[in-house]
């Protein structure tokens, strides 16, 4: 090999060299890793957004949370803020406002009632009853699809998701399967993507219909996405990469929780005992894009978040 002939090749290997990564990442062939994007579902702070939500905000920008999932709180769906208004707040802390929780049909006691799994689930909605009904009446997707739609499009979301839906009876799921499909289409005229949210009882067989398949298998594939939420889903008994598995490229968000061994209810990432290695090994099958810790009623909830954050980074290194 000439002089002439090596420079032209090892210019040509050095520029694919250069090329190779970029081209792979916009083909879809490489990711950026899960460690870099790390989100939080403002659940998991509570009443401090209430409180101080742009101090809050600037704290968990502290931390290192990059990507941000509302719940809404006592002022409402975006924390007293219009949806431009708070995603400009979180955007100014170096964040993104990727997605909003919502309710699929009014939250009433009796609605709330139908979500206990057990008496110590229905001793701790009686016990919130009193905050539950000084709430603001916040819009549902049975009644308000299309505003809500609107609403997260105004915010530059990219998904909307129903937080929960009462799946007791068959007449429940029938009716989620009808709330999420009129949200799917108001969501796809929005330009937003639809998802619902589960817990444990989307799993719970009713007369050997298991909920959460029912409404995979009743919903168009395009318009309803979920958002799994892996420490409930474990609990009830779902192997998270088996569940990918079966519902290949439609689950796009994940919630991270990690769930103690003895009581099964959510505890630190680290603390508890799902081993997400294998779970964020399989996130191609999933179709995941955003994940967001998410720990339910914490005690210490910025300490709490802070451990959760600095416990899964490493899991992710």
């Amino acid at each position: 090999m000439n002089r002439k002939t090596f420079l032209q090749q090892t210019g040509m290997l050095a520029a694919a060299g250069i090329l190779y990564p970029r081209l792979s990442r916009a083909a879809g062939f490489m990711m950026p890793k899960p460690g870099d994007a790390i989100g939080l579902q403002l659940y998991s702070v509570g009443g401090l957004m209430d409180a101080d939500t742009k101090g809050t905000l600037q704290k968990l920008a502290a931390i290192g949370y990059k990507n941000l999932e509302s719940a809404g709180g006592s002022k409402g769906l975006y924390y007293g803020y219009k949806p431009k208004e708070f995603a400009s707040i979180v955007k100014d802390m170096g964040m993104t406002w990727r997605s909003e929780h919502v309710g699929g049909v009014p939250f009433t006691m009796d609605t709330l009632m139908k979500l206990a799994t057990n008496a110590k689930d229905s001793a701790q909605i009686q016990k919130y009853a009193p905050m539950i009904a000084k709430m603001p009446k916040s819009a549902n997707l049975r009644d308000n699809a299309e505003q809500l739609a609107d609403e997260a499009a105004e915010g530059g979301l990219e998904y909307l998701v129903c937080a929960a839906i009462p799946t007791k009876t068959m007449d429940d799921v029938k009716l989620a399967v009808d709330v999420f499909g009129k949200a799917g289409e108001a969501c796809k005229k929005a330009g937003v993507q639809f998802a619902f949210h589960n817990h444990s009882f989307e799993f719970v067989p009713i007369n050997g219909v298991v909920p959460y398949d029912y409404i995979m298998g009743n919903t168009d594939k395009d318009l309803v996405k979920s958002e799994v939420d892996l420490g409930w889903a474990t609990v009830a008994g779902q192997n998270p990469v088996e569940l990918f598995k079966k519902y290949h490229g439609r689950i796009p968000l994940w919630h991270v929780k990690d769930m103690d061994k003895t009581t099964k209810e959510p505890t630190e990432i680290g603390s508890g005992y799902i081993d997400y290695k294998p779970i964020f090994e399989a996130r191609h099958t999933s179709g995941m894009k955003y994940f967001f810790i998410e720990q339910d009623n914490p005690p210490k909830p910025l300490e709490n978040v802070t451990n959760d954050y600095n416990n899964l980074k490493k899991v992710l290194a």
